[in-house]
């Protein structure tokens, strides 16, 4: 409340410290703006994650890269029980392509991080659940780190760049 001495204004809660209760509960926490600094970092991760995502899906998608293309793909889908294999690897290779480029872009990051950790999902479950956690042992630690990794960049936002 501030006086003035013909009348009393109160401006806000916070003004008259009332900072107290759920409202406030988390006063000290906002999000600042990105700096420079985390900006380059946040553009560094999602070049890298996202153009390895556009790589990786068109891999599937067109064979590109020296990658399998969508009939080959189709058939190791079919053969690890993801059938029909060929709209499989399609949703698959889109999903990955469209993810990497959302998330290499900084637009619509939460759409390319549901994308991408949709794909990784199932490829843990599908192909390396059952062999521990380890990379060495064709296990679900890269998956995992991917996962970690796409959601901070949401979490976190784009950055400025």
């Amino acid at each position: 409340m501030i006086s003035y001495p013909s009348r009393s204004i109160q401006v806000g809660p916070i003004a008259a410290g009332k900072t107290s209760g759920p409202r406030y509960a988390n006063k000290g926490m906002r999000r600042s703006s990105p700096t420079p600094r985390s900006s380059l970092g946040r553009l560094a991760l999602r070049a890298v994650i996202g153009g390895l995502f556009i790589g990786h899906g068109t891999q599937k998608l067109f064979g590109w890269f020296e990658g399998p293309g969508l009939r080959e793909t189709g058939e190791e889908f079919d053969s690890i029980g993801l059938r029909p294999g060929r709209p499989q690897a399609t949703t698959a290779g889109i999903s990955e392509t469209l993810g990497g480029a959302l998330i290499g872009a900084g637009l619509l990051t939460p759409v390319g991080s549901a994308l991408i950790t949709g794909v990784m999902t199932q490829a843990i479950r599908t192909v390396h659940a059952g062999k521990g956690p380890w990379f060495t042992d064709d296990g679900w630690e890269y998956n995992a780190v991917l996962i970690a990794a796409v959601f901070a960049i949401t979490d976190l936002g784009p950055g400025a760049w």
